[in-house]
């Protein structure tokens, strides 16, 4: 009954873009934080970016600043991550959250995950 349903990711080439979406039930969605994290091979899974749900404000890894947006479609239930200039150490499972806490101190619901590879 609560599901986060992550889609956009693929194979693109470095310096290409890709688009991820994160569908939400609205008991999901509405009053939560949104953001998107990530986990590469060996890695540990890492913070990109969030926002809010009130005043939808952003937040970024420095990693991403600069080359990721984040944005939320209210009426859609959905959150967005525009992702340009991709680099192949962006290559990773990126999960979508939902957190009660505005700067998504804890992550309260995740999504399965979407891959996405940059080739060099």
């Amino acid at each position: 009954q609560v599901q986060l349903v992550e889609s956009g990711g693929g194979l693109v080439q470095a310096g290409g873009s890709l688009r991820l979406s994160c569908a939400a039930s609205e008991r999901t969605f509405k009053n939560y934080a949104m953001g998107w994290f990530r986990q590469a091979p060996g890695k540990e899974r890492e913070f990109v970016a969030r926002i809010s749900w009130v005043g939808s404000i952003t937040g970024y890894a420095d990693s991403v600043k600069g080359r990721f947006t984040i944005s939320r479609d209210n009426a859609k239930n959905t959150v967005y991550l525009q992702m340009n200039s991709l680099k192949p150490e962006d290559t990773a499972v990126y999960y979508c959250a939902a957190s009660r806490s505005n700067i998504m101190l804890v992550q309260h619901y995740w999504g399965q995950g979407t891959q996405v590879t940059v080739s060099s």
